[in-house]
């Protein structure tokens, strides 16, 4: 596996070794051992699954302390941009948005450390599985608008799929005072 930092501080590209042959291929999707050679000691405990049609928004998710979720993302069925926002007051990164494509041609999965809201946009049909270092808290659920315009993301699509729950979240500036990462 190669574990590559990207351009938001601690946000991870992982690119695994992929054996592949006539019959279809073998990949190891985690190995603890090798995530804690490469700085990433965090232990998973709760594994979600989602499917979408093109063009679906999901986010900007992320859950407050004490139920803070670190989330190992991989698309094992179609393509999304998945897209992070630093919520790190103390980051040099803080309120920075990266964009990554993850698809299931080159497998590539992205470890979102806590402090980070996390969406995607599916750019075709897709399933999505990921790892998460924290159980799902309703109470500590929070989120950013995904068309927030101070963070100014480029979805890609036109007309998005969007859920009501996603449509009446927050803008960043509303909720940047009770940030506490």
């Amino acid at each position: 596996m190669i574990f590559q930092e990207l351009e938001l501080k601690d946000l991870i590209l992982i690119t695994p070794s992929v054996f592949g042959d006539d019959r279809g291929f073998f990949m190891e999707t985690y190995n603890k051992e090798v995530f804690s050679k490469a700085g990433l000691s965090m232990e998973f405990i709760q594994d979600n699954h989602s499917k979408s049609t093109a063009g679906v928004v999901r986010g900007l998710h992320f859950q407050a302390p004490p139920f803070a979720q670190g989330k190992l993302v991989r698309v094992t069925k179609g393509a999304i941009w998945d897209v992070v926002v630093d919520l790190r007051k103390n980051s040099p990164t803080y309120k920075k948005v990266a964009k990554v494509l993850l698809d299931d041609v080159d497998k590539r999965m992205l470890y979102v450390p806590i402090g980070f809201a996390h969406g995607f946009v599916s750019i075709e049909p897709c399933e999505v599985q990921y790892k998460c270092t924290n159980v799902y808290h309703k109470a500590s659920e929070l989120g950013i608008r995904w068309d927030d315009s101070d963070l100014a993301i480029d979805w890609t699509v036109q007309n998005p799929l969007v859920s009501t729950k996603d449509q009446e979240l927050p803008y960043l500036r509303d909720i940047e005072s009770i940030l506490n990462f």
